[in-house]
């Protein structure tokens, strides 16, 4: 599944839904139960979150939703905010 532009709002910013289909998408990577992580939760904070999470999560968002976040850029990502930017950035 790829997200559509219509995904993205008028001022530029993802929808709520797509938001929480990214998050989910985060939750069943870690492997942690719903409703865990959310937009304010820093990557740091999450004890499964580790560098091979991360980038499990970037090939995730990239086959199932069509987001390619460069690795050099994603790298630098210190919280879930952060990672929904670069993803509205990079679709």
């Amino acid at each position: 599944m790829r997200i559509r532009r219509q995904d993205k709002g008028a001022d530029g910013n993802m929808d709520a839904g797509k938001k929480r289909e990214i998050i989910a998408l985060i939750e069943e990577a870690l492997n942690v139960p719903a409703g865990t992580i959310t937009e304010d939760t820093m990557i740091a904070d999450v004890e499964e979150w580790d560098s091979l999470a991360h980038v499990m999560i970037i090939g995730e968002l990239e086959e199932r939703l069509g987001i390619s976040v460069p690795l050099e850029e994603a790298v630098e990502l210190t919280g879930v905010r952060e990672l929904l930017e670069k993803c509205v950035e990079n679709f």
